[in-house]
C-alpha cells in the first residue's frame, strides 16, 4: 500500500481544512487507517483513527469534537476533516495504514506511512 496525504495549508485559528489521503494498491478496504501528527521538537503523537470498515474511530483527547476521520472505501481514501483549528494543531500530518483488526494509537504498529501534509494555523 502507498499513500498520499495532501490537503494542508496555513489557516487563521477558528478555520478548517480537510486532509486527504490516497491510496494505491490492494484490498485498501482491510487495512484500519490512522492519522499522526508532529510538531517541531515534538514527538509523532496519535491524532485518529479509523477502522477497515469506517464504523470505528479513535481520537485523541485533544481533537475530539473538532477532527472527524472517515473513508471511502471506493475511492481507496480517507479523510481527516479538523474545524476549529488552533495554533497548536500546527504540524506535520501523516497518515498510516495497519491491516485491520482493532485500532491502533501507536505509531510502531502501523505498516505504512504517507509522506506528510503541513498544517499551519495562526493566531
Amino acid at each position: 500500500v502507498q499513500l498520499q496525504a495532501s490537503g494542508g495549508g496555513l489557516v487563521e485559528a477558528g478555520g478548517s481544512l480537510r486532509l486527504s489521503c490516497a491510496a494505491s494498491g490492494r484490498a485498501f478496504s482491510l487495512y484500519d487507517m490512522g492519522w499522526f501528527r508532529q510538531a517541531p521538537g515534538k514527538e509523532r503523537e496519535f491524532v485518529a483513527a479509523n477502522s477497515w470498515s469506517g464504523i470505528s474511530t479513535e481520537y485523541t483527547d485533544s481533537v475530539k469534537g473538532r477532527f472527524t476521520i472517515s473513508r471511502d472505501n471506493a475511492k481507496k481514501t480517507v479523510y481527516l476533516q479538523m474545524n476549529n483549528l488552533k495554533p497548536e494543531d500546527t504540524a506535520v500530518y501523516y497518515c498510516a495504514a495497519a491491516l485491520g483488526g482493532r485500532l491502533r494509537v501507536s505509531d510502531s504498529e502501523y505498516d505504512y506511512w504517507g509522506q506528510g501534509t503541513q498544517v499551519t494555523v495562526s493566531s
